[in-house]
């Protein structure tokens, strides 16, 4: 908000000064000395802490996650992994970019991951909770991005598995990129796939029931969960658990045409 205070998060320096150590709201946050201040907390979840900041070698601000304790167990290191080679990997308009994968300052000992990507504005799920009025055009703009990125990923024979509005990013002049592939995978596996993936709300039928002989059709679920809400500015399908979801989805989809 214009004229609000700002928190000032004063540097420690490191390492002989190759970096640089903030204390973000009681979260350690150490980035080398080419990231310079300010820095700004932009958002936090499970995983860790996100926070802008300048490259001062390409002068572009950019968005650093920290994924805390990545190597805790098999599944934070595989998903870790499993993000960063894929955004790695991708490269199209509606996908965020990958900047810089920050070295450890002790490559021997380590338990923190730092990726520096692309700096967005805000996300689908803010927008829709705001008071920002949206014009058909724009939910339509919208929609587009998604599954013009989406067309792109699936393409590379990967499923998001993660997709709502939260992990859709956008600039100030509405340009939309999906982001958080921690949950995705390459459709051709052959071992097992997981039932456990897609926020609830936006969870296909045949995960509900528990299959593990999923296709990227989840995905596009996902996406029409994602442009109802984003047309009524309320979840399609808000459900309270794992049975309240799959009733909800039935007293939809089983209602005849001209039933209220």
């Amino acid at each position: 908000m214009d004229g609000a205070p700002v928190a000032e998060f004063q540097p420690t320096v490191t390492h002989g000064g190759r970096f640089l150590m903030y204390n973000i709201f009681g979260n350690q946050f150490e980035i080398t000395n080419k990231y310079q201040p300010p820095i700004m907390p932009i958002g936090r979840g499970a995983y860790g802490i996100v926070c802008s900041v300048m490259n001062v070698e390409t002068r572009e601000m950019v968005a650093i996650k920290k994924i805390a304790n990545a190597f805790n167990n098999d599944m934070d290191a595989k998903r870790t992994l499993r993000e960063i080679k894929l955004l790695r990997h991708l490269d199209h308009e509606n996908i965020i970019g990958i900047r810089d994968v920050i070295p450890p300052p002790i490559p021997q000992a380590f338990n923190d991951v730092y990726i520096a990507m692309e700096l967005m504005d805000t996300d689908l799920h803010h927008i829709i909770r705001s008071n920002q009025e949206l014009s058909e055009e724009h939910c339509q703009y919208f929609l587009y991005q998604i599954l013009r990125g989406l067309k792109y990923i699936h393409s590379a024979n990967v499923i998001h598995r993660d997709l709502k509005p939260s992990n859709l990013l956008l600039s100030a002049n509405c340009d939309l990129k999906i982001c958080d592939f921690g949950l995705a995978r390459p459709s051709s596996e052959s071992d097992v796939m997981t039932e456990y993936v897609v926020t609830r709300w936006y969870r296909a039928p045949e995960l509900l029931l528990n299959s593990t002989d999923y296709s990227a059709a989840i995905d596009v679920w996902s996406v029409g969960c994602i442009f109802m809400e984003l047309m009524n500015r309320q979840p399609l399908f808000p459900g309270r658990d794992h049975m309240h979801q799959m009733r909800l989805i039935t007293e939809v989809t089983t209602k005849k045409p001209n039933q209220p």
